[in-house]
């Protein structure tokens, strides 16, 4: 999940996209940015670049432990071809 200093540095971004006769009610205006996108990237099946690399490697593993199975098993089916 995307941790909470991005999503305050999102929020933050979009504080400061508020026209200057509204700076007002920046802080809360904040707050509800940073509730609203933690509730909507909560909703999300997001994941942090860490976690998607750790998972693409495990997947590499099983591929290469799957390729290696079926060459196993290709050479039992000849020898039992053979017989």
């Amino acid at each position: 999940m995307i941790d909470a200093k991005k999503i305050d540095e999102i929020a933050s971004k979009l504080n400061a996209a508020i026209p200057p006769g509204a700076k007002a009610f920046q802080e809360d205006m904040h707050a509800q940015f940073k509730q609203i996108l933690q509730s909507m990237l909560a909703k999300m099946d997001i994941v942090t670049r860490e976690e998607f690399d750790a998972q693409a490697k495990v997947l590499l593993r099983t591929r290469e432990k799957i390729e290696a199975l079926e060459q196993i098993v290709a050479k039992l089916e000849q020898k039992d071809h053979q017989k």
